[in-house]
C-alpha cells in the first residue's frame, strides 16, 4: 500500500494542452516589495498560498543558501503574483522564497518544526553558519527583512468576473524548475468549497484502497480522478453534443462552475462518491480500477487505469441512481455486477 501507484498513460490526455478561445486583456506591472511587507501580507492573509499548491520542498541547505544570498546582497529571481477578485494576491511563483524568509525570521523550519539555524555547509559564508535569526546582529536582521524582491503582478480585466486566464498562466510558467500538473493548477485557480470537498473525498478510506495507496498523491493525480467522476456524468456533458470535447478544458470549466457550491450540494456530491466507491469495493474488491500492463522488459505490472475507473465508477453510480443493478455470481471469478441502465443499453 505504501508504494507509489502506477497510472496508465492515455496518449490523448497527455497531449491535451489547454487552450481557451477567449481573448484575454491582462494588465501587468512590476513592483519591488520588501520581505518585511511580503511576510506581513502573508500573515494577514492578504498574500495567499493556494491550498496545498506546493508543499515546502526546499531542504535546509537550499533554504540556508537563499538566506545566505540575501545577507551577501546578491540579486534574487522575481516572484509572480496574481491579483484576485477580492483584492488579495495569489502566489503564482515564489512561494519557496517567501516561506524561507518567513520561517527563518520566526525561527522555525516548517518541514521539521525545529529551530531554523543556517546549515553548517561550506556553501554558506562562515560568518553565518549554524546561526538562527535571533543570533544575527540587528543590522543583519534588518538587511534580511528590508531586502526587496521584484514582483510581477497581473490582473485579468477581460473577460470580466473571472480568472480564466490564470490556468494558462500557471501552465506556461515553470515553478521551482518543475511544471505544475493540471490538477495542481486547478487547485490554485479554483479555490472554494468544491476544491475543499475534493481534498476531503481524497482522504476517504475506501477510495484510498481502490486507488492503491494509503496517502494522497503529492501531485494530486488521485484528486483529479475524483473530479472526473463528477465532471463526466452524462448530465454534465450533454451540452457538448457535436463538439470536440477537450477533457482538460471540461474539467477546468466544471471546477469553475461548482467552485463556490453551497454546503447542501457539497453533501450530495459527497454521498454520491462515497456510496459509489463503497459499492464498487464490495463487488469487485481493491483491484477494481487496476489493469495488468507489460513493461518494456515484458513483465506484467498492475496499474491504475483511468479508462476502467471512468467506465466502472460512472456506470455504477448511474445504476445505483436508477436502482437498475443486478449482482450475479461468476463461477470463474469473484462476484461481479451486471449493470443495466438506459445509458448503456
Amino acid at each position: 500500500m505504501a508504494k507509489k501507484v502506477q497510472i496508465q498513460a492515455i496518449k490523448s490526455e497527455v497531449e491535451d494542452s489547454y487552450s481557451d478561445d477567449s481573448l484575454f486583456n491582462i494588465s501587468s506591472w512590476g513592483a519591488d516589495l520588501s520581505f518585511r511587507e511580503l511576510i506581513s501580507r502573508y500573515e494577514e492573509d492578504e498574500l495567499v498560498k493556494p491550498e496545498l499548491q506546493r508543499n515546502y520542498i526546499w531542504d535546509k541547505t537550499e533554504a540556508s543558501r537563499f538566506i545566505d544570498s540575501l545577507l551577501l546582497g546578491l540579486p534574487v529571481p522575481s516572484i509572480f503574483l496574481a491579483k484576485t477578485e477580492n483584492e488579495k494576491m495569489l502566489i503564482v511563483d515564489g512561494y519557496q522564497r517567501i516561506m524561507t524568509v518567513h520561517d527563518y525570521t520566526r525561527g522555525i523550519f516548517s518541514p521539521d518544526g525545529k529551530v531554523f539555524k543556517l546549515s553548517n555547509s561550506n556553501k554558506i559564508h562562515k560568518r553565518w553558519r549554524g546561526k538562527a535569526f535571533s543570533e544575527l546582529s540587528p543590522a543583519e536582521q534588518r538587511k534580511i527583512r528590508n531586502t526587496t524582491i521584484h514582483a510581477i503582478i497581473f490582473v485579468q480585466e477581460v473577460p470580466e468576473g473571472g480568472q480564466t486566464s490564470l490556468f494558462q498562466v500557471f501552465e506556461r510558467i515553470n515553478t521551482s524548475g518543475r511544471s505544475l500538473m493540471a490538477q495542481e493548477i486547478r487547485n490554485c485557480v479554483y479555490q472554494g468549497r468544491f476544491n475543499e470537498l475534493l481534498f476531503e473525498l481524497n482522504e476517504e478510506p475506501c477510495w484510498r484502497i481502490l486507488f492503491g495507496s494509503e496517502t494522497p498523491e503529492p501531485r494530486m493525480r488521485d484528486m483529479e480522478f475524483i473530479l472526473r467522476f463528477f465532471a463526466l456524468q452524462p448530465s454534465e456533458i450533454d451540452s457538448y453534443e457535436g463538439e470536440r470535447l477537450s477533457l482538460k478544458k471540461h474539467l477546468n470549466l466544471f471546477m469553475k462552475k461548482y467552485k463556490d457550491m453551497p454546503n447542501d450540494l457539497a453533501d450530495q456530491f459527497s454521498r454520491k462518491f462515497k456510496s459509489t466507491v463503497n459499492r464498487i469495493n464490495d463487488i469487485w474488491g481493491q483491484s477494481a480500477f487496476h489493469n495488468l500492463s507489460p513493461t518494456k522488459e515484458g513483465v506484467l505490472v498492475r496499474k491504475f487505469s483511468p479508462t476502467i475507473f471512468d467506465s466502472i465508477s460512472i456506470a455504477t453510480s448511474l445504476a445505483m441512481e436508477t436502482h437498475d443493478v443486478e449482482i450475479v455470481e461468476s463461477a470463474e471469478a469473484e462476484p461481479c455486477v451486471r449493470v443495466r441502465t438506459r445509458l448503456l443499453t
